[in-house]
């Protein structure tokens, strides 16, 4: 758990930089024998892309760091349960094991909506931890929320 939880602290910092630019604060962070390799943060503002997640960046520098579309050494960390389409992505790549801090109950598909981690009918399944440093992640999101919802309040 002291492991999950300092590769969760680099996602929360890469959170904090999609947070600096006006991002939805989210981070990931992929290890590969105990070596980060590849971070992503939010960039769907920015680069106006629907694919621009955190997860979908850092799964495409962790290809380019192996060599391969293949992660099946990784643990993928993120701030923010994943997404359907994150989570189509971490099956693809085959990454075996999903550790992420907070659950998301509008869009959860690693155990909240469903669990398209834990789905027998893909050939590849991955094991998944919830809850890593839950609060501090939970409260990236509702004071970035409330931020925006207040400078809207003031226009």
């Amino acid at each position: 758990m002291i492991v999950d939880e300092y590769f969760m602290k680099l996602a929360i910092e890469e959170a904090k930089k999609a947070e600096r630019k006006g991002e939805v604060p989210i981070g990931a962070v992929i290890v590969h024998h105990q070596q980060v390799i590849a971070t992503g943060y939010n960039q769907r503002e920015s680069s106006q892309k629907s694919t621009s997640h955190a997860e979908i960046i850092a799964i495409e520098e962790a290809n380019q760091q192996i060599g391969s579309w293949r992660l099946e050494d990784c643990t993928l960390y993120v701030t923010l349960e994943p997404c359907p389409m994150c989570a189509g992505a971490i099956v693809q790549s085959r990454i075996p094991h999903v550790v992420y801090g907070a659950s998301d109950p509008k869009a959860g598909c690693v155990g909240t909506i469903m669990n398209l981690l834990d789905e027998s009918r893909f050939n590849h399944q991955s094991t998944v931890v919830q809850g890593v440093l839950e609060e501090e992640c939970s409260l990236l999101l509702t004071d970035f929320f409330q931020k925006l919802r207040e400078q809207k309040k003031q226009k």
